[in-house]
């Protein structure tokens, strides 16, 4: 919601002749506005029905995921071992410590203790932006190895052959899987030998079933949608350490970093739940 600063009202001064609702002692306060709590609590208001559309948006996208794992569990299970939950999890630590820096800078806005709200708008940036970089890592691993959406998923490494799917074999106490050795012969009939026996599983490992890339392209899609989410937030606080900076912020007015926290703990939550879904479920 637009907010109207001193500057706007010609240092201070009413836009009228006389100022019926105090905006000469609340300069930021918006003309159609009576008080500082009738504004903050409009403003409250609409960034609440926004969020509410957000979740409306994302549950959608949730219900498909609910959908076709119903329809097709062995495409999650055998999928799931291509994500790296260590970046996952390291992720989800990362956007917990960002709501509890931007819950900081709400608290220090209305105490107007400017330096401290700058460092932890600060702070909330920096781990935004620590978190696209985890992501960047992770898309460029899945671009490399061909771990992509819908039909263009054509792994480099069959499944057998992931850390994740040996360890999760050896936690559950099943037999460790063997690649069976080819036996030697010349040189180039050797090493065709050892091609086509890659492409086949050896006993007792999972084999791939049908459109595993539906499950990229749900991974994708939500995990993209997301970041967009977090870029947006990254922008939104890069506006409010602007106005920060210029001492825009007091007991009295800090309605615009509630707001942004508001959306920034909505984009954390939604994360916690890709997470379980995508990562760890299986």
């Amino acid at each position: 919601m637009a907010q109207t600063t001193a500057e706007e009202l010609g240092h201070g001064a009413p836009a009228h002749g006389h100022d019926p609702h105090g905006h000469q002692e609340h300069p930021f306060l918006a003309h159609h506005f009576d008080t500082p709590k009738h504004q903050f609590e409009a403003g409250k208001l609409g960034i609440w029905i926004f969020l509410a559309q957000e979740v409306l948006f994302f549950s959608a996208l949730f219900c498909a995921y609910a959908i076709y794992r119903a329809l097709h569990p062995e495409i999650f299970v055998y999928a799931h071992y291509y994500l790296d939950t260590f970046w996952g999890g390291f992720n989800t630590c990362v956007l917990i410590v960002s709501s509890l820096t931007a819950a900081l800078a709400v608290r220090y806005a209305q105490l107007g203790e400017k330096r401290k709200l700058v460092i932890s708008i600060v702070l909330t940036i920096v781990c935004a932006f620590g978190f696209l970089g985890v992501k960047y890592v992770e898309y460029s691993h899945k671009f490399h190895e061909h771990v992509l959406p819908g039909k263009h998923f054509a792994p480099k490494q069959p499944v057998w052959e992931l850390e994740s799917y040996k360890k999760a074999q050896e936690r559950h106490g099943h037999p460790k899987v063997e690649v069976p050795a080819v036996p030697l012969a010349p040189a180039d009939t050797q090493l065709s030998a050892a091609g086509e026996a890659a492409k086949q599983p050896p006993p007792g490992a999972l084999e791939q079933p049908r459109n595993v890339g539906v499950f990229f392209s749900i991974y994708f899609c939500m995990t993209g949608l997301h970041g967009i989410h977090v870029i947006a937030g990254i922008i939104v606080w890069f506006w409010i350490l602007r106005r920060a900076l210029r001492n825009e912020f007091g007991p009295t007015h800090f309605g615009a970093v509630d707001y942004a926290a508001l959306y920034w703990h909505l984009v954390d939550l939604i994360w916690i739940y890709l997470f379980p879904l995508l990562y760890l479920i299986h």
